[in-house]
Parts: structure tokens; C-alpha cells; sequence
């Protein structure tokens, strides 16, 4: 095999169907032989039609390049030579290869047979952890060359080198590890599996590896941090005098510094302070090097609670590197999440037994078997999996159920984190985590001397979240459908064949248990028939498909709901007695071994349910909401029922009341304030009024790149039609976006009104010049939609809630954010309605007190993904004309930075925009 010859193929082409008329404008072949590229082949070819002008700005190669080009035809028979007794290599070969075998067909040249191994399915198995497997983005994270992504030539040889790559990194793999993929590698789509035999016989005699193990499955080793009380650590360096040294690109920033000395006095005299510190301020090394400083002074530590997982990475990996190299001493910064985000290795070993998996659940496997050889941390959520691969995901996660052996322990992830925070400096962890009420028993926060909360104005949310319970329809299905009944083939008939066999548990006992299955599900059918029945009245003359109601407001019988929760907490009890009865087994096949754990898994998760069932019907709060959702046309299959606090002030108290007698307390965040009232967000968290805000801004000009625009000739949005105001939303998008040349965010409160709006613009033909991504359409997550709409000049991104902060988009990248409605809370989503009655039994005017205030934060933080930096130019649009017809317009224009505010018809503003663009 090592003389074997691989050629990496890349073609461009004019689209996706070659049956279609689509046709290769670019091919390069690179053959590799013995580990070293020998050869490379690349032509443009004349398609014979023109190139769309998308294809043109995602390529590059333009009618001209090709014109004097020959026809695949000239060129097929040399293409064909170099692939005979060769492994087809290439970035997405089912993309490829069969555009390739039309072509040659086409040139009347016969069908190529071989083996074909796709890059694509070798990363996304090598490299777990990678964002993004795209292979301008795999590429740039391995420090792989790719001049020019989609060119074929310049892809052809990026592939090459990352199929080299990845082939020495997996060599380096320890040989159990490589025993296990081999096993599983037959399921792959690409021959992967020639690989993986050629590795495992090289390393079949191998030495003994440095990797630790668990039940055979290697693991990375790791290390506690040093504590040894005599290590001795030089005196941290004054902050004020030489970040340029240590920290690129830096500029001395007299905000910044003032920041630094509120913060190192909170921390000094245990204070609790709130900080507001705008865009541009440098926040994070502003609170980091005081809290180093004061941990390697004091010998306590400080704790540092995020929202988002991308600023914890940061902290540790990044940020704390740069702040260790500046003080010149080693600063201990661990990182700790909740139980949840770790894996069970007990979990995963007895899952690694079976075979009998989906091609996704295959994968994400293999995926965990490679990633446990490099994670330090455990956490799954590193991992780049597939949808279909989450549901493995999630049946290895640690949970609070399940108590660990003294030799699981000793593997644990989770208690090793525990571990690591206990010598730390510095402790970050999360939100979620930190208001775990069950946290103040742990040991982690016995040296904790100081509480730091970035992103503070997020403290809401994650209570919100924290103590969220969900009832969700096709997920109750799904679980009956994995447990079955006795008739049903599933995982019940195999619980009871392995008692048949073994004679663990007895006949009747488990009969009683299917029968208690039969009726709760019986019971809950009719339940469930009911609320959708209410449900469907409530709603029947309503225009909109998509409902949802206080569950308070539809008439169920509390009876129903307590009859369900006895049954369902008796299959919990008795299933629990039958699961021990089958633990207790000292003689179990590999297959009785995977039924008794999916039995316990899925016996959790019916645990885990009863409880979310019991706290949203039967034990509701009084300082709780629960609400029910549904689509009428698909009833009662989309019926979702959650519950969550509307008020968190309490929640917060009980992590912070004790720290607040003794320790430094300090709240961070870009807003955490508006106009008319500073104390919105910090009196929703319950912060003491005595409390200070201290505001930090940036330099005055640092704003001067930014530009506001109010559309007044729009139609109002309260005297028109939806319709209607979308047509004009879709106009002006359109306009924007031409005088721009793309790089716009457009935001929406409603994912209705966004579906509308880009249907509308897609029928225009208008932008089709340009590549759309838009929230809840294009696939993908957030921040892939975020990577797509930065990988091209001409493109436009359509979101909502969640891109109106936390995405940050530097530069150029960015030239336009587009608001399309001012982001005011719907007055029928549950949350707010059940709030605003209560503020309304106060004597208070819910809206100025709560959805105006709301509104105008979340402008502010929209406004915030603009200007990133001082250099950063762009234009903040607001389409909704009550920003200038409304008493409450001017607290939303004096919450924004003070910037130029333009108030003209759409056509002055695409001629004021076109003449500013052409001056820069």
C-alpha cells in the first residue's frame, strides 16, 4: 500500500447538474506516490455556455478566462490515463466524481472503476473538533496554503497537502484506536477502511503508547496543575506600563485604564460594582489582568462566570496565554461547565460493544474514539457532529442519575475538572453553571475570594434557561417508540428475552411493567387529544398557524394530569427494581450488556421527564409561566409546553447573598444600561440599589465610521398590511443591498416576517447576483450561517433574535446592518404577557417599564455588531419609521453612540450611501 498512487482531483464548474447543461470550467489532478507529490495537472476548459455571474464571483474565472480554453472533450482521454490504477482523492468525491464520469461519458470514454476516499469524511473523522469542514476553513485552521479557494488548482494541491496531513496525523493515532475505527470504517462511504488496515499493520507491534486508558479506550493523559506550596511566583508587573509588548496591535486607552483601577479597587475592598463598558474598550484584558494580579497576590481565587462558550475558550486559551507571558509567572486558569456538557466513559465503552448503528451514529463514534485521544477536557460540546450523531451525543453525556465508581471517577472528566479548579488562580466557567443552586455544597468555591459576570446583562437568560422545564410532544413519542412494548420488536422485547434467558427478573413482574406502559401511553394519547382539542378552540379564527397560549387560559383537568404522573412514577419504580435486578448479573453477553444499558439510559430519561411533567401540570409556581405551542395544522403532533421563572431576582440571590457579606462582586457587560433607565437590567438580576454603575466609553472617535439612517418615506407598520410593509421592506433591502455590494445583515423580530420577505426578494430575481443566508432557511447553525456570509463579497445575511448580539463581524465583513422592525417583544408571547400583568397590578405602564426598555437594549446590542473597532466603517438603517413618529423614538436614537443621524426618503439615502461609498 505504500506504493500505492493517489490523484487528488478539484474541478470548477457552472453549477451543480451536469444533466442539467452544467458544465467544468477548471480541472487540476495532483498525483501523490509514496507519500510525496509527483506530478500536477490543471487546465481551464470552455464550458460552451456562459458562467453565471455567482459562479464568477465565488471562482473567479470569468467568460474570459475560458474563452480560449478547448472542450472537456480535448482533454478527456489524458484525464482518464492519469486516474487508471490510481485512489480518487478529493474534497466531497460524490460531488466530483460523478460530475466527472458524465463528462467523460459524454466524451464517449468508458466508466471509471476504483477506489475513492473523500477528504471531507477523513477530516470530519481526523480533526472532530475542526468549525468547520469546508476546505478554504480546514485548511486555514491545520496552516494548510490555499491561495485562491475555488480555483481548482490552488483547491486540487490544498486537498493534496490535507490528505497528507491527515494520513501522518492519523498514523500518529495509538494502535487500540486505530483497531476500533478499522473496525467500524467498513460503514464509511469513501474506502477509508484501506487506510485504516495499512496503519493498524504498521502499528500492530508497536510499543507502548504515552496515552492513558479506560476499559481499553485510549485517552489523552492529563496533568493537575503544580500546587506546591514552596513553588515560588515573581510579583505581578504593574498593568499600566507595557501591554504593547505582550498584547498585538494594542493602543493605550485611557477608558480602559480607568476600568482596570475600578476594577483592581472592587477587588481590593470587596466591593460589588456594575461596569458598562461600550465596544472598542478592550473588556476582557481590562478585567483579566486585575483578577490575575490579585490571585497571585492574595493566594485566593477569582471566578469568572461567562454566557457564551466562545469567550470561555478565549479566556483560557487565548487571552490567559497573553496575560501568563505579560505578569511573567504562571497563572492557573481552569475551566469548568456543567455535569451535562462531559462525557460518561462508562456510557461510551459499553455504546463501543455494539455495532448495529446508523451510518451518522457510526461516525460520531469513530469521531469520539479520535477526539478522546486529544481532548484535555471532556467536554462534547468540542465536537463537530452531525444532527443524526447528537443522539449519540447525548446518550454519552454525564448526568446527575447515575453515582460513579471509584475507578470511574478516577477518569472522570468532570471530577478531574473539579480537581483542576480547586489549584487554579483563576476558575471560568459559565452562567448556567454558577447558578446551579446545588454549587454553594461544592468544595470549587471554598477559596473563591471574587465573582466576576461577563456578559452580565445575560445573568437573566441563563437563570431563565437554568430552571426551564419543556413538554414536548414528539420528544415523549420518540422515547415510547425507543422502549416498546412486549408486541413492539424494540428494546422492551430485548429486556425481556435477556430475563427469559437469565431469569434476572420474573415473568409477572414484568408484565406489570409492560401493562403500566400500555395504559400510560394510552392515557396520554387521550391527554394529549385534549390540550390540542382546547388548543384548536382557542385559536380557530386566528390568521396564523403558529400559536401559542398561557396554559392558564385553556380549560384542563388537573385529574388527567395526576393520573398520568401515578402511572408514569410507577413504570419509573418498577423499572428502576428490574434494572437492578439486571446490574446484579455476573454472567452477561456483549448484546445483554448494550439492553441493559439502553434500558437504564431510557429509564432516565422517563425520570427525567416525570419531573419536567410534574413541575409544568401538576407542582406550577406562582412565580413561574407556563405557556403551550402548537401549529394548527399539525395538531397534536407539534404541541411543546414549557415553564420558566419570569422573575430571577430570587434565583441570583441565592448563589450571591453569602459573597455579597465578604467578597468582591463584580457585573460586566457592552449594555447593561439604557437612556431612561439604568437600573433595567441590574434591578431584573437583583443587584442592591446602592450598588454603582460605572460607565466606561471608548475614544471619541471611535464612532466616527458609522453612519444612522431613518427611512421616513417607508409606510408606517401599524396602518398597512404585513404585506404591504413587506413589499417595502423587500424594496428597500434590495436598493441597500445593490449600493452597498452586499456585506448586510438584516434584522427581524418575527422568523415569519423574515420567510416572507426573503421569498419575496428570491421572486424578484433582483439579488440573484447575490448569495442569501437567512436564519431558520439556509441550513446550519448561527455561526456557520455567520462563516458562509463571510466568505463571500456579494452576500447578504437575513436573522433574527439571536443575531442581534454576540456576532461579531470585523471590518469590511460588515458593511451594513438593516432593522427592520424595532425589536419590541410580541404583546402575546407568554413571558412578556404573564410579566406585564404583574407589573400591571403594581400600578406601573408595563410598556414603559418593561417592553420599551427591552426594546431599546436590544437596538443598542444590534447597533454593537457594526463598529468593532476604531478603523471599522458602516451603516446602521432603520426601516420602521416609529423611531421618528413615536414619543418613545428619541430614547432608542439616545441610546446609540454619538454618531450622524441622516432622517431621508429611501432614495436620498441610496444616493447619500452611493456617494459615501465612492469616497472611500
Amino acid at each position: 500500500m505504500n506504493t500505492q498512487k493517489y490523484v487528488v482531483v478539484d474541478i470548477e464548474t457552472t453549477g451543480h447538474s451536469p444533466a442539467k447543461g452544467d458544465r467544468i470550467i477548471q480541472l487540476a489532478m495532483v498525483t501523490i506516490e509514496n507519500e510525496v507529490i509527483t506530478d500536477t495537472y490543471t487546465k481551464f476548459i470552455n464550458p460552451g455556455r456562459n458562467i453565471p455571474l455567482f459562479i464568477q464571483d465565488l471562482t473567479n474565472i470569468t467568460d474570459k478566462d475560458v474563452a480560449e480554453a478547448k472542450a472537456f472533450e480535448f482533454y478527456a482521454e489524458t484525464i482518464f490515463e492519469k486516474m487508471q490504477d490510481a485512489i480518487f482523492v478529493a474534497h466531497n468525491t460524490n460531488f466530483d466524481l460523478p460530475f466527472l464520469q458524465a463528462e467523460l461519458k459524454r466524451s464517449g470514454l468508458p466508466k471509471w472503476h476504483g477506489i475513492t476516499m473523500d477528504t471531507v469524511e477523513l477530516v470530519r473523522l481526523m480533526y472532530p473538533t475542526a468549525f468547520s469542514f469546508k476546505l478554504q476553513d480546514i485548511t486555514s485552521e491545520l496552516g494548510i496554503p490555499l491561495e485562491s479557494a475555488h480555483r481548482a488548482d490552488d483547491d486540487a494541491m490544498a486537498t493534496a497537502l490535507l490528505f497528507l496531513r491527515a494520513k501522518t496525523d492519523l498514523e500518529s493515532l495509538p494502535y487500540d484506536t486505530l483497531a476500533f475505527l478499522h473496525k467500524r470504517s467498513f460503514q464509511l462511504k469513501s474506502d477509508l477502511s484501506r487506510l485504516f488496515f495499512e496503519l493498524t499493520q504498521k502499528k500492530r507491534n508497536a510499543q507502548a503508547d504515552e496515552f492513558d486508558r479506560f476499559q481499553g479506550v485510549p485517552l489523552k493523559p492529563r496533568a493537575l496543575f503544580s500546587s506546591d506550596p514552596n513553588q515560588t511566583e515573581s510579583l505581578p508587573r504593574d498593568w499600566r506600563e507595557g501591554l504593547e509588548t505582550v498584547f498585538p496591535n494594542f493602543e493605550k486607552r485611557p477608558s480602559q485604564f480607568r476600568m482596570m483601577a475600578s476594577i483592581e479597587d472592587a477587588l481590593t475592598h470587596k466591593k460589588e460594582v456594575v461596569i458598562e463598558a461600550s465596544t472598542g474598550m478592550g473588556k476582557t484584558i481590562a478585567y483579566l489582568l486585575p483578577a490575575a494580579n490579585y490571585a497571585l497576590e492574595s493566594g485566593k481565587q477569582v471566578l469568572i462566570s461567562t454566557y457564551t462558550t466562545h469567550l470561555q475558550d478565549q479566556l483560557v486559551l487565548k487571552e490567559g496565554r497573553m496575560v501568563e507571558a505579560f505578569i511573567g509567572s504562571p497563572v492557573r486558569i481552569s475551566l469548568i461547565k456543567g455535569l451535562s456538557h462531559y462525557i460518561d466513559l462508562t456510557r461510551f465503552v459499553e455504546l463501543l460493544q455494539g455495532d448495529d448503528e446508523s451510518y451518522d451514529e457510526t461516525f460520531t463514534i469513530m469521531q469520539v474514539l479520535v477526539w478522546l485521544t486529544a481532548t484535555e477536557t471532556g467536554d462534547l460540546n468540542e465536537l463537530n457532529s452531525s444532527s443524526g450523531g447528537q443522539f449519540v451525543l447525548d446518550k454519552i453525556r454525564r448526568s446527575h442519575i447515575r453515582k460513579l465508581s471509584q475507578q470511574e471517577k478516577k477518569a472522570d472528566f468532570y471530577e478531574f475538572a473539579l480537581k483542576q479548579a480547586q489549584h487554579a488562580h483563576v476558575i471560568v466557567t459559565n452562567h448556567a453553571f454558577l447558578l446551579n443552586q446545588h454549587l454553594s455544597k461544592k468544595s470549587i468555591l471554598a477559596n473563591v475570594d471574587a465573582y466576576i459576570w461577563d456578559e452580565a446583562h445575560q445573568v437573566v437568560q441563563a437563570a431563565v434557561s437554568q430552571h426551564e422545564k419543556t413538554f414536548v410532544y414528539t420528544q415523549w413519542k420518540y422515547i415510547f417508540g425507543q422502549i416498546g412494548s412486549l408486541d413492539d420488536q424494540q428494546l422492551f422485547a430485548a429486556l425481556f428475552e435477556t430475563a427469559d434467558r437469565t431469569g434476572f427478573s420474573s415473568v409477572p413482574e414484568l408484565l406489570k411493567l409492560d401493562s403500566l406502559f400500555r395504559k400510560f401511553i394510552t392515557l396520554f394519547d387521550e391527554v394529549s387529544v385534549l390540550m390540542a382539542t382546547e388548543f384548536s378552540a382557542k385559536f380557530a379564527a386566528s390568521r396564523h398557524k403558529k400559536n401559542a397560549s398561557l396554559l392558564s387560559e385553556l380549560a384542563l383537568e388537573d385529574v388527567r394530569f395526576l393520573e398520568l404522573l401515578r402511572y408514569l412514577n410507577e413504570w419509573i419504580d418498577l423499572s428502576q427494581l428490574v434494572l437492578q435486578k439486571a446490574e446484579r448479573l455476573s454472567e452477561k453477553t456483549i448484546q445483554d450488556r448494550l439492553t441493559i444499558a439502553d434500558w437504564r439510559y431510557w429509564t432516565e430519561e422517563m425520570m427525567v421527564k416525570a419531573v419536567e411533567f410534574s413541575e409544568i401540570f401538576v407542582f406550577p409556581l406562582t412565580d413561574e409561566v407556563s405557556w403551550i405551542e402548537g401549529d394548527l395544522r399539525s395538531l397534536p403532533t407539534s404541541l411543546s409546553l414549557y415553564k420558566r421563572p419570569f422573575a430571577v431576582a430570587t434565583l441570583v440571590d441565592k448563589v450571591m447573598a453569602a459573597a455579597r457579606a465578604d467578597k468582591a462582586v463584580i457585573w460586566l457587560s457592552g449594555t447593561m444600561t439604557v437612556p431612561a433607565n439604568d437600573r433595567f437590567i441590574v434591578n431584573q438580576i437583583g443587584i442592591p440599589q446602592h450598588v454603582p454603575i460605572l460607565k466606561f466609553e471608548p475614544p471619541k472617535d471611535f464612532y466616527q465610521g458609522a453612519h444612522v439612517y431613518i427611512v421616513e418615506d417607508m409606510p408606517d407598520i401599524q396602518q398597512v398590511s404585513q404585506h404591504e410593509y413587506i413589499e417595502s421592506v423587500a424594496d428597500a433591502v434590495i436598493q441597500t443591498v445593490i449600493v452597498t455590494e452586499g456585506r448586510c445583515f438584516v434584522l427581524f423580530t418575527s422568523q415569519d416576517m423574515l420567510r416572507k420577505t426573503v421569498d419575496l426578494i428570491q421572486d424578484t430575481g433582483l439579488l440573484d447576483d447575490y448569495m442569501l443566508f437567512a436564519q431558520g432557511i439556509s441550513t446550519g447553525s448561527r455561526m456557520k450561517l455567520l462563516k458562509s456570509f463571510q466568505r463571500f463579497q456579494k452576500s447578504v445575511l437575513f436573522g433574527t433574535n439571536s443575531f442581534w448580539e454576540g456576532v461579531d463581524v470585523p471590518g469590511d465583513a460588515l458593511r451594513a446592518v438593516v432593522v427592520v422592525r424595532l425589536p419590541f417583544t410580541s404583546p402575546d408571547e407568554p413571558i412578556f404577557k404573564a410579566r406585564s400583568e404583574i407589573i400591571s397590578r403594581e400600578g406601573v405602564n408595563p410598556f414603559l417599564q418593561y417592553a420599551l426598555p427591552e426594546a431599546v437594549l436590544r437596538l443598542r446590542q444590534g447597533f454593537g455588531r457594526l463598529i468593532r473597532s476604531k478603523n471599522d466603517k458602516g451603516l446602521f438603517i432603520v426601516l420602521d419609521r416609529r423611531i421618528e413618529t413615536k414619543s418613545y423614538g428619541q430614547e432608542f436614537i439616545s441610546a446609540l453612540p454619538k454618531v450622524k443621524v441622516s432622517k431621508v426618503s429611501l432614495e436620498k439615502m441610496v444616493t447619500d450611501i452611493e456617494a459615501w461609498y465612492n469616497k472611500q
